[in-house]
């Protein structure tokens, strides 16, 4: 690597303080917790005819398998939004921060 490419990698790789690492790791957790209470509420709505005997046979175990997946896309899709949300706001943060 020549000389001007690691000084390049090196000011675009900014440390982080203590308090930024915490706020990243307390958002990751939002993330999964609110992504999971989503999944588990698309599942039950998607599966409680299957699951309350309205359904039966083969549309049963598609409509349990449809939940599963429509409750992993929730998830997924919430977990990236919230974090997608959180790097927004902080890269304006830092953007407007006159100490950066």
């Amino acid at each position: 690597m020549t000389r001007t490419g690691a000084a390049a990698m090196e000011t675009a790789r900014t440390r982080r303080t203590q308090a930024e690492r915490d706020a990243m790791t307390v958002e990751i957790g939002f993330a999964l917790f609110t992504g999971a209470l989503l999944a588990g509420a698309v599942f039950a709505l998607v599966a409680v005819p299957a699951l309350l005997g309205g359904v039966s046979g083969g549309t049963r175990g598609g409509l349990l398998w449809t939940a599963g997946i429509a409750a992993a896309v929730a998830f997924v899709a919430r977990v990236a939004w919230v974090l997608t949300r959180f790097d927004r706001q902080r890269s304006s943060a830092d953007e407007t921060d006159p100490e950066a």
